[in-house]
């Protein structure tokens, strides 16, 4: 291929002696800055990986203390942030901490509370938080002339709701009821045997027949089977229970329910806010009431675990800090003459705590990045094992717990680094 010369083309024609050529730019002021900004940086990028992989042991050891620090820090405020919460949801399957009854006045015949109030009364028990629930609609029913007390129920909500019954046998099926184990033994029943049940007229509510009331009025009877036998320590070992529709069907009358409990996930001041609200509507025609015994030992407990679970991270937090703080110590007493011979050199006390502390902020970072890994895997590993439970990764505290990794390397460093910035180049110098 055939060159075009220069002057060919119209440009300067060059001579060997430079006349001719375009004068080449000087750089300017603010180009020589860059430049030397450049250099620093490259030089200082250059220094600081020296530092770090020239002394692997020191610089591994740092790493170390700060993994040990990440991980056992992450992992504790992984439980703590989430065994109150697996702690409550397991509380909540011991009975109910919240319980509504319709308002009874003197002057008014029994009330119960009717379905659209049930529904409106569980979406404010659901403002604070998801809750289970259970409706009870209670009667005297007649067993050998004797009077009882029968529920009629939904099987599955109050299986829910108090998984610490101890049934022998099954739940109210059709046909088949589950009595508590006084009345059992007091009415000699066994699991298979039959019950006769009677539901009567009260004498109140009897009518008058040639004058004379009409007790003992049988409104409806039925033969069940013992299907079930409950035992709670409770009032619960003197009850009847069968479905809801059995009951209905025993004493003809569809009504509204007399009791709900609520398993209710919010505890302390929220559960009272909850209760509080209800009994404010008075219009509803009914009252809330917090089971005391239930909703105190669950803000007692969690309450304690919380605070038990803080006291040790904060031991282990001051434990990291010694340790990150010792290493660094460490490094920095090994670099002596190198501080004293820089700083003979013309560098600033300003310059060396900066490389000091971007040093330790990496020994924090890749201790952090290590232990959280190692702590979320112990913190899984823990939730497993006694709730048996999965645990979700929290990126938020995640992020937090490199970040104070970083920062405690660094807050760490800082004695060390004071020391190295007042170390005398002259006489450590006369000492080499």
């Amino acid at each position: 291929m055939k060159m075009v010369k220069g002057h060919e083309a119209g440009g300067v024609e060059p001579h060997e002696s430079g006349e001719g050529l375009p004068a080449s730019p000087e750089p300017g002021p603010a180009a020589n800055h860059a430049g030397r900004s450049m250099g620093n940086t490259r030089m200082f990028l250059l220094m600081l990986f020296g530092a770090v992989f020239r002394r692997r042991s020191r610089a591994l050891m740092a790493v170390v203390a700060s993994t040990v620090g990440a991980a056992t820090l992450f992992c504790l405020a992984a439980v703590c942030l989430t065994v109150p919460a697996q702690m409550n949801q397991e509380m909540r399957a011991y009975g109910a901490n919240l319980v509504v009854a319709p308002i009874e006045r003197a002057d008014q015949a029994k009330s119960d509370i009717a379905p659209a109030m049930v529904d409106h009364t569980s979406e404010m028990v659901a403002v604070k938080g998801p809750a289970r629930q259970a409706s009870y609609r209670y009667e005297n029913v007649r067993v050998n002339s004797a009077s009882h007390l029968m529920a009629g129920i939904s099987p599955a909500q109050v299986r829910a709701l108090n998984q610490h019954w101890n049934v022998e046998g099954d739940w109210p099926s059709s046909g088949k009821l589950m009595v508590g184990r006084d009345l059992a033994e007091s009415l000699g029943l066994k699991l298979g045997s039959t019950l006769q049940v009677r539901y009567l007229k009260n004498d109140d509510q009897g009518q008058q027949v040639a004058g004379r009331w009409s007790k003992d009025q049988v409104i409806g009877q039925a033969s069940y089977q013992v299907g079930g036998i409950v035992e709670t320590g409770g009032a619960e070992d003197d009850i009847i229970y069968a479905r809801l529709v059995d009951l209905e069907a025993l004493t003809k009358v569809r009504r509204g329910t007399d009791v709900i409990e609520y398993s209710s996930s919010a505890v302390g001041a929220d559960l009272t806010a909850i209760a509080q609200a209800i009994n404010e509507m008075t219009s509803m025609g009914v009252h809330a009431q917090t089971v005391t015994k239930i909703s105190s030992a669950d803000t007692r407990i969690i309450t304690m675990l919380q605070t038990l679970f803080w006291l040790i991270s904060l031991v282990v937090l001051a434990l990291t800090l010694v340790g990150v703080g010792t290493t660094l110590a460490s490094i920095v007493a090994q670099r002596r003459s190198e501080i004293g011979l820089r700083k003979a050199l013309g560098a600033s006390a300003g310059s060396l705590a900066l490389e000091f502390y971007v040093e330790s902020g990496i020994y924090g970072l890749l201790g952090g990045l290590l232990g959280t890994g190692i702590g979320y895997g112990f913190a899984y590993w823990l939730c497993k094992a006694v709730f048996g439970r999965a645990l979700a990764f929290n990126y938020w505290l995640a992020l937090g717990s490199v970040l104070l990794s970083i920062a405690i390397a660094i807050i760490g460093s800082i004695q060390p680094v004071s020391r190295a910035s007042r170390i005398d180049p002259a006489l450590v110098l006369s000492q080499e």
